[in-house]
């Protein structure tokens, strides 16, 4: 589909599925490189946005792992609140474990750094960041980012795992707003 509506806003296709597996396997082939001494390394993926993009990586990570969620929230209607909200806590010990954060999007880095914080704080013995989507114009946090399949402008865009008011993440493309 070339064009999506979604409540009252268009969006226009923007990337392409296949574009986005190129760039799901080639973080994957890094990850597999960059873990493979490492012993059980835990993916955490971040709810809802990340569910798409984690079940794909996962289909390509090649070593011994766990998968558990997280859910935070901070964004309402197309902007950052500013505000991050714990909705599902961790659901397993973090402690002594390499974790990789899988992320749909980072944007300004206010989820991530609060969840950097919350990992550091129940023991993580280091902690991966895994976007898909970086927006490096906006981001204003002091996490590093060790795996960005891509960056992107500072656009809003839905489709992926990714949603405009909980809506349009059931789209295989990723769309742009269309203003």
């Amino acid at each position: 589909m070339k064009q999506v509506q979604i409540s009252d806003k268009k969006f226009k296709l923007y990337l392409q599925y296949e574009d986005i597996q190129k760039a799901v396997d080639n973080v994957a082939e890094k990850l597999n490189a960059d873990l493979k001494d490492v012993d059980t390394p835990l993916f955490l993926g971040v709810l809802t946005g990340s569910f798409m993009f984690l079940g794909d990586l996962m289909k390509r990570i090649n070593l011994p792992c766990d998968v558990v969620f997280i859910r935070l929230a901070s964004y309402e209607g197309t902007s950052s609140t500013g505000k991050v909200q714990e909705v599902m806590g961790l659901t397993t010990s973090v402690k002594d474990r390499t974790v990789v954060v899988v992320e749909d999007i980072i944007d300004t880095g206010t989820t991530i750094t609060e969840l950097s914080q919350i990992l550091k704080n129940a023991g993580a013995k280091e902690v991966k960041i895994c976007a898909l989507l970086l927006k490096p114009g906006n981001y204003k946090g002091n996490v590093k980012i060790d795996y960005a399949a891509l960056q992107i402008p500072n656009d809003f865009i839905v489709g992926y795992g990714l949603d405009y008011n909980q809506l349009g993440r059931q789209y295989k493309d990723i769309y742009v707003i269309d203003e």
